[in-house]
């Protein structure tokens, strides 16, 4: 068996390929000609965190190979026609970082309600401030997105006592979900939006989720809510979430993602008092690279035994 790992030769979670069993052929690097004379024989390519090489470029190396797996949850940025179309099974990191950025928006919550930007500045200013402060308890927080990762989110404002609305495309896929209140298709979405006090988006870039939150979601929104992307920043029209942000529209932001990556110098989300930004950067433990390496192993593992493989991605749906 051969497997081409598309990868920066360095990079530190590749360590973790000494458990790959010696009579597998194992092709690491980041330069096509690295892959030319495996390519032909690979059974099997991952593409890893940040590869610094197109996956494209390889799989057109590899006629036989048999699955494709990427590291990162999102499928976006390393889809191409050859790949959508072929039988070749489409795997991804889905979940693996999921308790991080469900952790992150817990947080973002939290930094809103109990005013921590205002504490800081006071304590900074060495004033002494009375703030009143909310309690998520009682608050409703709608998911944008309910998959794994905006569930993540959801459970933990749930175990401090938030009410749960969940949108997505398929909204029968709730049912008997123990946390969520309500469920909305995405036609639904003004109506969910408008009984929020958070809104967490996670939903995954596709041609139908891009801009889903624009102008008249936002207008939608309670003046006092905030939105929270831990998913795709093209998911929300950025244009729109800076007038609504400048002008009062919702109270807030937290965002992880954004339409340009590294945010540009002078952008406004830099010097807005209302956004609490985080430059994509959410789930970067000090393991967040080995853990979506231990899932690749665990579906190789698989692979190698001709068991059903986890996460098979929906190629012409995007996620």
């Amino acid at each position: 068996m051969t497997l081409l790992v598309v990868a920066p030769p360095n990079a530190r979670y590749l360590s973790l390929l000494s458990r790959i069993p010696d009579d597998v052929h194992l092709v690491v690097g980041n330069q096509i000609e690295m892959f030319q004379e495996a390519g032909p024989k690979a059974d099997a390519i991952v593409n890893c965190i940040n590869p610094g090489l197109s996956l494209e470029q390889v799989f057109k190396l590899a006629p036989n190979v048999k699955w494709v797996h990427s590291m990162s949850a999102g499928i976006e940025g390393i889809m191409f026609p050859a790949l959508i179309e072929s039988p070749v099974p489409l795997t991804n990191g889905r979940g693996v970082f999921a308790r991080s950025l469900g952790e992150f928006a817990l947080a973002s919550m939290l930094f809103f309600a109990k005013r921590m930007r205002e504490m800081v500045d006071n304590q900074a200013a060495g004033k002494w401030v009375d703030l009143t402060i909310e309690e998520i308890h009682g608050k409703t927080v709608g998911v944008v997105g309910y998959g794994e990762l905006g569930r993540a989110g959801a459970v933990r404002a749930h175990a401090l006592g938030a009410n749960i609305f969940a949108l997505r495309r398929r909204p029968e896929l709730n049912e008997g979900d123990p946390i969520v209140s309500k469920s909305f298709s995405m036609d639904e979405r003004l109506e969910m939006l408008a009984e929020c006090d958070f809104v967490l988006c996670a939903a995954p870039l596709t041609p139908q989720t891009r801009g889903l939150i624009g102008e008249a979601e936002l207008k939608a929104m309670k003046k006092t809510a905030v939105i929270i992307n831990i998913g795709r920043g093209p998911v929300i029209v950025e244009s729109a979430l800076i007038q609504a942000l400048q002008q009062g529209w919702i109270r807030g932001a937290a965002l992880d993602v954004f339409d340009v990556e590294p945010l540009p110098e002078g952008h406004p989300f830099y010097s807005l008092e209302n956004v609490l930004l985080s430059p994509h950067c959410a789930d970067h433990t000090p393991t967040w690279t080995e853990e979506a390496m231990e899932f690749f192993l665990e579906n190789f593992e698989r692979f190698r035994a001709g068991e059903p493989l986890l996460n098979i991605t929906d190629k012409k749906n995007g996620y």
